[in-house]
């Protein structure tokens, strides 16, 4: 099922933004296309876009249980949700508990590296540049956002950080790392952004010690391990199973 919704906004990668009748609300959907290394690698995963438009549903209202602000409202069909007009910052905010991925390819840093207190990154969000990781001194220089929303940025982060690694632990997944966006919505207030997903979080099962099976991400695409949706399907199977039934879009 369609929501009722109006003409197309904005294309990304893997959703669609499109208007609704409601002042400061948009609708998103979810889609099944899947990329990597910036685009350089496609695919079309079937399920994939309900799976995590429905984890990110439950993800953002367990944030907000917890007093963390973002822009979720409802979800509005099993792929689609409606969520609240922002104004996005153009930086990807990594949290890094362990390391993985680029951190162990451009440092020395073995992977599997407990990192304590987590690794706070910042990038700037442009496919032509590469995503750059970004100095202090070069978002001063770029004048992205100011001293004290930097700080704000920092907190609003390791916040949903302990929020999602307390709860993830509980259903033995590890939370490697993820990527939030994050922006501004009408009232000025900074909120989470975009979805919180395998495709945005690396996930370990820790029932598994194979360093390729326990893979329950979008590393499993990167990599060419196979089986994508079927560890789409388990983050599913057991986020749904510890949250309350998302609301839905009336």
């Amino acid at each position: 099922m369609t929501p009722d919704h109006g003409p197309l906004l904005y294309e990304g990668k893997a959703k669609r933004v499109f208007s609704s009748d409601q002042a400061n609300m948009v609708f998103v959907e979810f889609k099944n296309d899947t990329t990597a290394f910036n685009s350089l690698k496609r695919a079309e995963l079937e399920n994939k876009g309900r799976l995590n438009c429905q984890i990110s549903a439950c993800l953002f209202e367990l944030l907000e249980k917890e007093g963390v602000p973002t822009h979720y409202q409802a979800l509005a069909a099993e792929n689609w949700m409606m969520v609240e007009l922002v104004e996005v910052i153009p930086l990807e905010v990594v949290l890094r508990n362990v390391a993985a991925g680029s951190l162990c390819k451009q440092t020395p840093i073995a992977e599997g590296t407990v990192l304590s207190p987590a690794l706070f990154d910042l990038y700037f969000k442009d496919d032509n540049l590469g995503d750059p990781l970004l100095t202090e001194d070069r978002l001063e220089r770029m004048g992205l956002v100011t001293v004290e929303q930097r700080r704000h940025i920092e907190k609003l982060a390791r916040r949903v950080n302990t929020v999602l690694t307390s709860f993830l632990e509980r259903l033995d997944l590890t939370l490697v790392d993820f990527k939030l966006e994050l922006g501004f919505n009408q009232a000025g207030a900074l909120v989470v952004a975009d979805e919180i997903s395998p495709d945005t979080c690396r996930l370990w099962d820790m029932r598994i010690t194979d360093p390729q099976d326990r893979i329950l991400d979008k590393d499993r695409f990167r990599k060419d391990l196979g089986g994508v949706v079927e560890a789409y399907g388990e983050i599913h199977k057991r986020v749904q199973e510890a949250c309350s039934k998302p609301r839905n879009y009336n």
